[in-house]
This record gives structure tokens, sequence and C-alpha cells, in this order.
């Protein structure tokens, strides 16, 4: 050990001294990454059970705790601990007399960042920090590269995201957002269940582009020798599974847009979607209210929460209101679908709006809430009425088929849920995936695909139906306050790094 020790005392790079360390451990015998060891206590748990023991009282109760390494102070004959596990951090008084000579040598070589075990009994330091006193120190993974430190060596934004491993490390607060979405998935799978909804799988790599418009990802598949897309949607495939009979269906998973990245979007994210036989757009309306309450409660305090320094009302029942109601109160003046269409355009350009002059009311009145309104919107808000121009997939109102029972969830500016009375006429779908088409032929790479088998499925018949998609990412930003869906990703798409 002596060689070992004088290579160590000269060297400088801290990842070589890290190594020499891992290799003097191999040398002696020693395995640096041993396969298994077994944790009987956790510092949170400790911390309640001992909550009332004395100040300098040690209690002679053995326990066996495992660790990351976060805080590390030598004292001569002593050494101070900080051991951070599942649950939090607790304290390791170690003395020299309570070790055996070689877990003695062994602690002079741990480092910030060593994941390490020791059984020990429990006590209160004379300064009332509740700790454990080892009597024997297991290395379990020799660190060999040092953490960075909190404020400077890991404040970059893109290193945070590229290493999340050592972001999740070092600040403990983003550990905390992925503990609560994984918790707030579990919550919605609850509520679905407990709604007697049956939770399908469908397939991810489709031969055609169909369930919402966006431009989509395009893999190559040997064996039939053709083209596939990533699912952009899941809609098509589960309603083929209400037809079939199944009377509420969902599925939580990924879709893949091959589309920008901004404070919302990612390329891949994570969506609910769920149908419901004999349901409709009001359905839709007490299913979202349901799902998010249920998340809320299991990871917040109260139905009320703040989001960005917004305070957000999410308690009773959510309010209802046409797009055209939306647009009137910003723009100042009445409008609908029954507004003629020049003067439509003529609002659109007062406020600098771009348009077309194909655009027929539908598709401006739209424009004017989608440019101008949605932004004002706080509290949870069911937008109603879409025009029949931007929802081909949705059911028309009876009572003005210019109009569909569509409605958008927006929450503080930004949409969390999409949900129509599902359009079950299959001869009315045919007409709106041939105008998809030929939207798709004049430029249009976000159109859809004309999907045969969906319309042959339509013709056997299915029954009334609601349907609702749920962007769970946005979600988790706003239960979790977070602004930007990289925070709630645990891995989100960036560029290779150089």
């Amino acid at each position: 050990m002596a060689e070992t020790e004088t290579i160590i005392e000269n060297t400088t790079d801290e990842r070589t001294l890290r190594r020499a360390k891992r290799q003097a451990m191999l040398d002696a015998g020693e395995s640096p990454y041993p396969s298994h060891f077994e944790a009987t206590a956790f510092s949170a748990d400790l911390e309640d059970r001992y909550a009332d023991l004395a100040d300098g009282e040690d209690t002679g109760d053995v326990v066996t705790v495992a660790g990351r390494v976060r805080s590390l102070r030598r004292q001569g004959k002593i050494a101070f601990v900080g051991l951070q596990d599942k649950q939090g951090t607790i304290q390791l008084f170690f003395r020299i007399n309570n070790l055996s000579d070689h877990d003695w040598e062994l602690l002079k070589t741990v480092d910030l960042g060593d994941i390490i075990g020791v059984t020990g009994t429990v006590m209160r330091s004379r300064r009332g920090q509740l700790s454990v006193a080892p009597t024997e120190l297991t290395m379990l993974a020799k660190a060999l590269r040092p953490l960075p430190e909190k404020f400077h060596g890991l404040s970059d934004k893109e290193t945070r995201y590229r290493q999340r491993y050592a972001d999740m490390i070092v600040n403990p607060e983003v550990l905390e957002v992925f503990k609560k979405r994984s918790r707030m998935i579990a919550a919605i799978r609850r509520y679905m269940d407990g709604e007697g909804y049956y939770e399908v799988e469908t397939p991810i790599l489709q031969y055609t582009l169909g369930g919402a418009n966006a431009r989509p990802f395009i893999t190559h598949h040997n064996a039939l020798d053709m083209d596939f897309y990533l699912r952009i949607a899941t809609e098509l495939h589960l309603k083929r599974l209400i037809v079939g009979g199944m009377d509420r269906v969902y599925e939580l998973g990924r879709q893949f847009r091959n589309e920008g990245m901004d404070q919302t979007h990612n390329p891949e994210f994570t969506t609910i979607e769920a149908y419901q036989a004999y349901g409709d757009v009001e359905s839709m309306k007490r299913l979202a209210e349901g799902i998010f309450k249920a998340a809320c409660h299991e990871i917040c305090d109260s139905e009320r929460i703040v989001y960005q320094g917004v305070e957000v009302d999410l308690s009773g029942t959510w309010r209802s209101a046409t797009m055209g109601e939306l647009v009137s109160e910003v723009v100042g003046r009445e409008v609908s679908i029954d507004t003629p269409a020049d003067e439509l355009r003529a609002i659109n350009r007062e406020h600098h709006l771009a348009v077309e002059d194909a655009w027929g009311a539908g598709k401006l009145l739209f424009n004017l809430y989608d440019e101008l309104v949605e932004e004002t919107i706080v509290n949870p808000t069911f937008v109603c009425d879409y025009p029949v121009e931007v929802s081909p997939l949705a059911k028309r109102k009876p009572s003005d088929e210019r109009l569909t029972d569509r409605f958008e969830l927006v929450i503080c500016g930004h949409e969390y849920a999409n949900a129509f009375t599902e359009l079950n006429d299959p001869v009315d779908q045919e007409g709106r995936f041939a105008a998809q088409v030929a939207a798709k032929e004049a430029g249009d790479e976000e159109a859809m695909e004309y999907d045969h088998d969906y319309v042959r499925a339509l013709e056997y018949g299915m029954p009334p139906t609601g349907g609702i998609g749920i962007g769970v990412d946005r979600m988790a930003m706003l239960l979790c306050d977070q602004a930007s869906i990289r925070d709630v990703l645990p891995f989100p798409h960036m560029r290779p790094e150089a």
C-alpha cells in the first residue's frame, strides 16, 4: 500500500487519484463495486423514530444504512459524513475506536460522491444532530468522477439536461419533480381504473398517418420493405376498440411529432387519450376535471395552486365558454361564427394578424382566438364550439353544422386537453379525410392521410362517443410549478454533444 499511497499523494488530477484508490482496493483483493448490500433503515424514518432522543444520548440500537457521500469532514480520530439516501440525508459519526483498522484505513480513501454502506448504532450528538456511529464500513461504488459543485459546476441548463444524473444528485429539487411526476401518473391510472376504463396499448409504428394534424417521424421496416410513421396520436386505434365493444378505453403513452422544441413542446411527449362509449363532450369535461383533481390531490396541498407566480384555482366546476364569447371579450365587440368573413378578416388585420383570402369565417374566428385570446386565460376554462374547418375528427353540433362539439382545456395560457363528441358518421368522415388529403396535396405537411380501415370500422357502427387527449408533461409542469417541459422530462431531446 505504501507505494500506492505515494502515487496518490503526488497526484493532482482528482480523477486519476480516484482511479488509483480504486486500483489499490483491487490490488488488495477487495471489490470497489460489490454485488449486494442490504440497508435496514433510512434517514427520514430514523428521524421520526428517534425524534425524542436527547442530545448526547446513544441508543445502542444497531442499523444498517447506505447512500452517497455528500459531505465529508475529517478531524484526527473522528470523521463526519453526510450520507444521502432515498429519503434524505443523515450524519455518520465515525470514531477510530469503533472501527477495525481495515475500515479506518478504508475511510481514508472515501471521497465525495462515493456510495458506501455502514452498520452502527443510532445516537444524537451533543450538538443535537441525529447520527449513526458506524462500527463497519463497506465501499459500494467508488465514484471516479467528482460531483459538480452545485452553483458553479452545474448551473448551465444545457449541461444539466445532458447530465441529468448529476443534476439529480446535486439538485435534490430536480429529483423531487420526477418523483412527483411518477406519483401523478400513478394517481391518473388509479382514477381511470376507478371510472371503469380499460388501459390498452396501440401500435407505435403506423402505416397510415392520422389522429392529429402534425408532421411525423418516418422510419423504414426492413422485413416489409415499407415506410412507417411513429404515431402522432392514439385516437384512431382507440376508437376502433370502441367499435369492437370496449366501452371505456384509454392509453397513457408516448407520441412523436417531428416539430420544433420550445418551453411547452418536445418531439417525444406523453399523453393520455380516453374514449367513452355513449358519452359526449360534456362527459369529457367531467373526466378532465376528475383527472386533474386526482393528480393535484396526489402531489399538491390544495386545489388552489401557484404556477410561475400566478394563482390558479382548480376547485369547483370549471368554466365553459364558446370561442366566440372569449374572442368578443378580448376584441371588445361581439363576434361569432355568424359574423361576416369580411368583418372577421378586418378585425384580424386591425390586430396585425396575417390571414389568407381563402379562409372562411370559422378559420378567421379561430385565428383571432389562437393569436389573441388563449394566452389571456388563467383559471381552467373549457373553450367550446370550434369551427369544423379546424376540427377534422369532431362531430358537428346538431344546432349549427358549422361548429363542432369540441373543447380545449386552457389553463395559464396553455392548452392541456382536447376533447370531442366523436364523429361516428362514416360518410361524413370520408369527406373530411378527403379534405385532409387535398390539403396535403396542396402542401400541408401536417394534414392527415385517408385511413380506409378506420372508415371501414365506422361502417360497422360506432356508438355515440366522447373522447379526450390530455398532455401529461404539461400537467406535470403545472402541478410541479415548472416553466419548461424540459424540467419535467428526465431526458429531454437535445443536439448531440460535440
